[in-house]
């Protein structure tokens, strides 16, 4: 399971709960502060299907887009929008510690939304719901959401190192 790393920091458990409703207990396998990804692993379910990446470099202005998340505690919240803008730079909304690659949405991503899915019309997950912009720091306002393809390769490191390596000279 993909979410934001800042839902599963200072957190002792992590219960995920799945769409039919079940709760099942979640192991962190990895974070990564720079990108605020976190990975979950979960037992595996055979009737349980993962939702596939899309690719964001294929997405344009103008094109639909599907939130889903729990905003306010209020489970399988599905808002629609479109896609607003592309690869906002997360710098310019004051998070200087971070890296990331961002899908600007009108669809409703409030408080709770974090780690969520946004989906194309074709049902492929091309963003993770990450940040709002809001001018008086209530929820309502701007939503981002971080392209799947920044999303892809921090996926495959946490799941093979546990984090995220990356070079520096």
């Amino acid at each position: 399971v993909l979410t934001n790393a800042h839902v599963v920091e200072r957190v002792d458990r992590v219960i995920v709960t799945l769409q039919n409703g079940n709760q099942v207990d979640g192991t962190v396998v990895g974070t990564d502060q720079v990108t605020d990804l976190a990975l979950v692993k979960i037992k595996e379910f055979p009737d349980l299907e993962s939702a596939k990446l899309g690719d964001s470099e294929d997405i344009q202005v103008g094109d639909w887009a599907i939130a889903l998340g729990t905003p306010y505690g209020l489970e399988s919240t599905v808002t629609l929008g479109i896609v607003s803008s592309l690869h906002r730079d997360i710098n310019s909304l004051g998070f200087s510690d971070k890296r990331l690659d961002l899908i600007q949405t009108d669809a409703a991503i409030n408080r709770g939304n974090s780690g969520g899915p946004l989906f194309n019309m074709d049902g492929k997950v091309i963003g993770v719901n990450t940040a709002i912009l809001s001018p008086n720091g209530g929820s309502i306002g701007i939503g981002f959401s971080m392209s799947s393809n920044v999303v892809a390769p921090v996926v495959d490191q946490l799941r093979e190192f546990g984090e995220v390596r990356r070079g520096w000279l």
